[in-house]
């Protein structure tokens, strides 16, 4: 159910409300909330017991595990006695049903140690049907009986290694070893003859031929009963699937809200407001997943950020700022707040008040479709396309990093007529990251558009992810900076930091050119802090590597060698 309401979120706003009623009960009641959990974590599934019974796939495990899952919903419901309970509570309370006459039946019906499959037998309470207890015992009794047979033959033949035996093949016979073959095979011998093997030889008698009808009988006829007992049992569940169907759903919805209210309780999750506006607003919002993890790992706090969109702030964010600022988690964290809103559960934030969402719309991330012939930037138009000719005014939208993957000019064209559509065409919520800084331009000219960015700290040539959202525009990438934590070589960055100051000083197009013309990388030796000098000379330890012939040296020589070039490189 958890699943299954997490892939489809509700857009009713009463049935919503309705959910968060349920948990808002249990997050009041922790006691109940932990009475019912423990009840639960011993309740078998019911509705994959019913769903076996019914199909004829069941055995005597499915039937006690319907009969304990009714059992638990009378006990779940007897909890709730005295309890002030909500709407939705109420309804999940009635639909428990009462089975108690089934349960009475499945429970004087099923023993206790219960084989897989019915055919296996053994599963019927002793008591419940007279008639199997007496085949039962005439099972039992003749193997008594086999038993006794066994000793009479070893003192009738005077050997103690005589045995009894069965299997499949033979039925019951004697085995004796091979030497004793031969007394037992006498003219007027009782014995009958059945089977010589390499160290053994079997025999049977007229009494021990009787005895195994009457066993086999026994035997075969209990099964039957058994067999029967079990189909009446099935047909029995089956004749209140329907009635059972109910009681499952209503322990899963029960399960759910006492588990989003454990969830609330723990992660201090906040009821939100749900209504039929078209603001979103969220204060202190976090992304659920990322806050766990950073307490798991070092136990860090999670920097909390405010979302507000309504008509007097505009609907549609623009977001600039560095990367690993918090761009993306941001918008990741909205768009999950608004599924667990949704959906019925209490969400990750101080406050939060959501006009209902219609649809999520995401294009986040880089991922190519090479069997079909579509690039990384292909993918990322087809679903941005998708988006554009779908989102309508009750969508929510989060994008990041759109026309990233072409030239420049192009990314830039693509994204700025991508933010002009938004606004004007699908006129819905939206966040849009970036790295294009001249999108911010378009507030002057989109009323519904506002800038936001991830602050950051310069200290000491350092630079500080704040992963703050904050009003305004970013004025750099530090994508320089983020290459150099990745691990980019030295060289590599600073000469990067020396384009960076070319383009940032100069007209795009001629400085372009002059870089082109500066290559390659490590001809840039300023950058790098070397001198050029011409030529340089071999080193006398170079030349006293050149002039040695390895294959001609001894060990020792080699040893006195390196220590030669050793001192060598000393007195450099």
């Amino acid at each position: 159910m958890l699943t299954g309401r997490l892939a489809a979120p509700l857009t009713d706003v009463a049935e919503i409300d309705r959910r968060f009623c349920d948990v808002q009960m249990f997050v009041e009641n922790a006691r109940l909330k932990d009475d019912l959990r423990t009840l639960f974590s011993r309740c078998p599934d019911l509705e994959r017991a019913l769903t076996r019974l019914t199909l004829g796939r069941g055995g005597p495990r499915d039937l006690a595990a319907v009969q304990v899952g009714l059992y638990m919903s009378a006990e779940a419901r007897n909890l709730f006695d005295g309890v002030d309970r909500s709407r939705g509570i109420e309804t999940s309370l009635e639909n428990l049903g009462s089975h108690g006459e089934l349960v009475r039946e499945l429970d004087a019906a099923l023993g206790q140690d219960l084989p897989l499959l019915a055919r296996d037998g053994g599963f019927v309470r002793a008591g419940y049907r007279p008639d199997l207890d007496e085949l039962r015992s005439l099972r039992d009794e003749s193997r008594r009986l086999i038993a006794g047979l066994q000793t009479g033959y070893q003192e009738h033949t005077k050997i103690s290694s005589l045995k009894v035996k069965h299997n499949n093949v033979l039925g019951y016979f004697i085995e004796v070893p091979s030497r004793h073959g031969d007394v037992l095979m006498a003219p007027e011998s009782p014995y009958i003859h059945r089977q010589t093997m390499k160290g053994a030889v079997r025999f049977s008698t007229v009494e021990l031929s009787e005895l195994e009808s009457k066993i086999a009988r026994a035997a075969d006829g209990a099964i039957a009963l058994e067999l029967s007992v079990f189909d009446t049992l099935v047909s029995q569940v089956v004749s209140h699937g329907d009635a059972i169907a109910s009681t499952a759903l209503a322990l899963a919805e029960l399960d759910v809200a006492s588990s989003l209210a454990q969830l609330a309780l723990e992660n201090r999750f906040v009821r939100p407001v749900v209504d039929d506006s078209y603001d979103f607003e969220i204060f202190g919002g976090r992304h659920p997943v990322v806050e766990a993890a950073l307490h798991a790992n070092a136990g860090e706090k999670f920097v909390a950020n405010d979302c507000v969109q309504n008509d007097d702030l505009g609907r549609l964010w623009l977001l600039t700022g560095p990367n690993m600022a918090g761009k993306s988690t941001f918008l990741r964290q909205n768009a999950l707040i608004c599924v667990l809103a949704q959906m019925g559960s209490f969400v990750p934030a101080a406050k939060a008040r959501i006009g209902v969402i219609d649809r999520l719309f995401s294009r986040v991330g880089a991922a190519d479709d090479l069997a079909r012939g579509r690039s990384t930037f292909m993918v990322e138009m087809v679903e941005t396309a998708a988006i554009l000719n779908q989102a309508g005014q009750r969508a929510l939208v989060i994008l990041d990093e759109i026309g990233r993957g072409t030239s420049t000019y192009d990314g830039l064209s693509i994204a700025w007529a991508v933010v002009e559509h938004l606004h004007e065409i699908n006129a819905c919520r939206a966040l849009f990251a970036t790295h294009y800084h001249e999108l911010n331009a378009l507030n002057a000219k989109l009323k519904g558009l506002t800038s936001h960015a991830m602050k950051v700290k310069e200290w000491k040539e350092q630079v500080v992810f704040l992963h703050e959202v904050g009003i305004g525009a970013a004025e750099r990438s530090y994508g320089i900076h983020v290459g150099k934590l990745a691990g980019l070589p030295d060289v590599v960055v600073q000469r990067a930091e020396t384009i960076l100051k070319s383009l940032e000083a100069d007209e795009q197009s001629s400085t372009v050119t002059k870089l082109a013309n500066d290559l390659p990388l490590f001809s840039h030796a300023p950058a790098l802090g070397q001198t050029n000098t011409g030529p340089r000379q071999p080193s006398e330890v170079e030349d006293a590597v050149m002039a040695v012939l390895p294959d001609e040296m001894t060990p020792r020589e080699a040893l006195d060698f390196l220590y030669g070039l050793k001192a060598l490189k000393s007195g450099d």
